[in-house]
Formats: structure tokens, sequence, C-alpha cells
């Protein structure tokens, strides 16, 4: 069995990209419709992945939590994950505008032609739209990094309460998103650079030459 070369550098793992505030506002505001930001509320608040909030009916949906049930990856099992008060009020908000589908059909609809379910495809383009003035490149699995990241570093939730929320099997998985990122501490090193250089002061009765001496003043 061959080993790794000598020479070859042990590739470190990249934390999971989320967005920072100030893109995702833009982001947000670049939604063109009601059922948009309803969907990215939704998904930054629940970290649910793309697929299972996409899977959404209206017998899935626990206005008083509030919360929504989603089948998850993998187990295929139905769990509720929460949403905030801001994204259970838009997804009232959407409902109210377009009519509560069917019993077992999918809330998330499309807006243009004939009736049916957002497909992920489809709900990937409309992101994808709404860049193209950003220049910037986000995907829908981000959403869901997003979620955990503020999660992870509101200090609120502790990170297996986080786990439990995201529904990952190891608590390794969320740990991942503990990375600090260097352009949300910039305010405070700007803060840091800017503060005055503290003065050095000794106590009175010693003369000067002895200070000197002794630390270098």
């Amino acid at each position: 069995m061959l080993g790794r070369a000598r020479l070859r550098q042990k590739v470190t793992g990249r934390p999971p990209r989320s967005i920072p505030d100030p893109l995702w506002d833009e982001l947000f505001a670049a939604m063109g419709c009601e059922r948009d930001r309803a969907l990215l509320d939704c998904y930054v608040s629940s970290g649910a992945r793309a697929e299972e909030l996409l899977g959404v009916g209206t017998g899935d949906i626990h206005w008083a939590k509030p919360g929504l049930y989603v089948i998850t990856k993998g187990t295929r099992e139905r769990e509720l994950v929460p949403i905030s008060p801001e994204a259970c009020v838009r997804l009232a908000r959407y409902l109210d505008s377009v009519g509560t589908p069917e019993a077992g059909e999918p809330v998330w609809r499309t807006r243009h032609g004939e009736d049916r379910p957002l497909t992920y495809w489809a709900m990937r383009r409309v992101v994808q739209r709404a860049q193209q003035n950003l220049r910037t490149n986000w995907t829908l699995h981000d959403l869901r990094h997003t979620a955990a990241h503020r999660m992870a570093n509101g200090g609120k939730l502790t990170l297996p309460e986080v786990q439990a929320v995201l529904r990952h099997a190891n608590i390794q998985t969320t740990s991942r998103y503990l990375a600090v990122r260097v352009e949300e501490i910039f305010d405070a090193l700007l803060e840091h650079y800017n503060q005055p250089r503290p003065q050095v002061s000794y106590p009175t009765g010693y003369a000067a030459d002895d200070i000197e001496a002794v630390f270098g003043a």
C-alpha cells in the first residue's frame, strides 16, 4: 500500500461557507416576491436542507411553535425544525397571497405557467438570478451553512442544541461552524488599531535615572 508522498502537504479542510450578514442583507433584498423572501427566511432560521424545505406541505406547518415538519435526508424520518417568528409571518403572507394548496401538496409553488410544485432546480435558478447584479455565487446549501453558523456563534445555544436542530449525526460536524470569520472582526480590529497606546507611569518617589536604568525608559 502506497503512503502519502513525503513532501506533499496535508490539505486543511475548509470551514463551511456561510454568508456574512451584510451580503445576506443584499441577497435578501434582491428577492423579487414574497414567496422567495419567505423561503430564504425559512432556510436561514431552520437550517433545513433545500430539498427538505421544498417538500413541506400544508399539514407540515406548526404555526404555534412555529416550525415545519420535514423528511430528513438519510433517515427519511418526519422531524420538526424551528423557524423564526419573522419567517412564520412571511410564510403566512405568502399563503394569503397565493391561496392554500390542496392537502398533500407542497406549499411552495411556481409563479408562472401551470400551477406546480417549486423544484430544487427552479429555486436554485431564483437564487442565481438574484445574484447577477450582486456578483456573488451563493448556493442553496450555503443557506443551511449560514443558519448553522448563526446558531453556533450566537451565544444562546449550546453545541449539542445546534446539533439537534441541524440533525447532525456527529457533533464534530456541528463544531465546524464555530470558526470565526475575519470579516466579522474587522470592527473590533479597527477599535484595537485606533485606541491610544497606554501611557506607562511609575510610582512617585523613584528617581528618573533609576527608572531608566531598570526599565530602559
